[in-house]
């Protein structure tokens, strides 16, 4: 979760005027806030772009009408945040929502309103297709920063994991960048993704058996919570995962690995009667059996994510961030842990606030 003070947190369950900021920089490099009126920013861990937004602005000024007024839009960012204000005389606390390519400008010409659409930074390296052959090479986090940097020469990059050595990955011409970062990243069990401060980090999934809740959303007096449902499903639900490596332009010899879910008590225990159901996964940047088994692990928290699924409707927190570890508590006293998916942050007063979850399991 992003870092905000107990005290945002408890005001979140309580009456509070929730607080809203949208800036647009302009190519120009002048800075404009946005007055508007709705909006939200989705964010879902499983697609390639994790942050879009959509923002509703009254004024249709911004709809480009000449050259000059293309060229500054073209290029521009969204810098968006959501926060609580006190009511004390103290200023908001505000949380950054992501900064955002500015991909979309469209409105009534005369009367407004004008809707804003962007993705987060990923989108400019993913959309830098390689136009020749490009080998990444060395380690994860210098691979992945080098690609990175090739789209956004200035990018912050922060790695949260133990960097890996890899093996030398050949990207043809129009590949994608942005899928070779999260190939190389999971050489080292980690993914990687841009941040809500406009930066990118290199990070492991949190492990819901042992890390501690972030945020309880809970249906008692003075909770957060609005409604929820838990669902299970065996469609694309794979219960272990064979990860190799093979690199003979490296003269490296064939690796391996297979991980499986070895819970006796799991709906997908291998050795249970939902049966084998294995996923294989192979690059060029895993070099070492530990390199696939860390690829495989990450791999066998994606595949068998399907299997249980949480639907929960809450009070907004713009602090949450997928791979968040929850604890909710249901009407009829139930008491689970969640991990974070995805979410939608409304730009509004009003709304609910969706979250999706990836897997859960009773709390004791």
């Amino acid at each position: 979760m992003y870092p905000v003070s107990e005290r945002f947190l408890d005001r979140l369950a309580e009456s509070h005027t929730p607080v809203t900021r949208v800036q647009l920089m302009l190519t120009t490099g002048e800075v404009k806030e946005l007055e508007h009126t709705g909006g939200s920013v989705t964010v879902d861990r499983g697609q390639a772009i994790r942050r879009t937004c959509t923002v509703t602005v009254p004024d249709p000024a911004l709809i480009p009408r000449t050259p000059s007024d293309q060229l500054a839009v073209y290029g521009a960012r969204l810098r968006i945040s959501r926060g609580v204000d006190y009511g004390d005389g103290s200023h908001p606390e505000l949380v950054p929502l992501g900064v955002f390519r500015l991909d979309s400008v469209d409105g009534d010409v005369s009367e407004g309103p004008v809707t804003l659409q962007g993705k987060d930074l990923s989108a400019v390296v993913a959309d830098d297709k390689f136009t020749t052959r490009y080998r990444a090479s060395g380690t994860v986090v210098s691979a992945i920063s080098a690609l990175i940097r090739r789209s956004l020469p200035d990018a912050t990059i922060t790695s949260l994991i133990t960097d890996q050595p890899i093996g030398s990955r050949w990207f043809d011409i129009e590949g994608d960048p942005w899928a070779g970062c999260q190939e190389i990243a999971a050489a080292a069990g980690a993914e990687v993704y841009a941040t809500p401060d406009g930066e990118f980090a290199i990070s492991t999934l949190p492990d819901l058996a042992t890390v501690t809740p972030v945020w309880a959303v809970e249906a008692t007096e003075g909770g957060v919570y609005i409604s929820g449902n838990r669902a299970m499903s065996s469609d694309g639900v794979h219960n272990g995962v064979l990860a190799r490596g093979e690199n003979s332009s490296d003269g490296i010899p064939p690796v391996s690995a297979l991980v499986v879910d070895n819970d006796p008590n799991s709906p997908t225990y291998w050795g249970g009667p939902y049966g084998r159901r294995p996923l294989f996964y192979s690059s060029s940047t895993l070099i070492t059996n530990a390199a696939c088994l860390r690829a495989a692990q990450l791999k066998l928290v994606e595949a068998r994510a399907p299997n249980a699924s949480g639907d929960i409707s809450s009070l907004p927190n713009p602090a949450l961030e997928p791979g968040d570890v929850i604890r909710v508590v249901h009407e009829d006293g139930t008491r689970e842990l969640h991990q974070v998916a995805s979410f939608s942050v409304p730009l509004d007063l009003g709304g609910d606030f969706p979250i999706s979850t990836i897997s859960a399991k009773e709390d004791a």
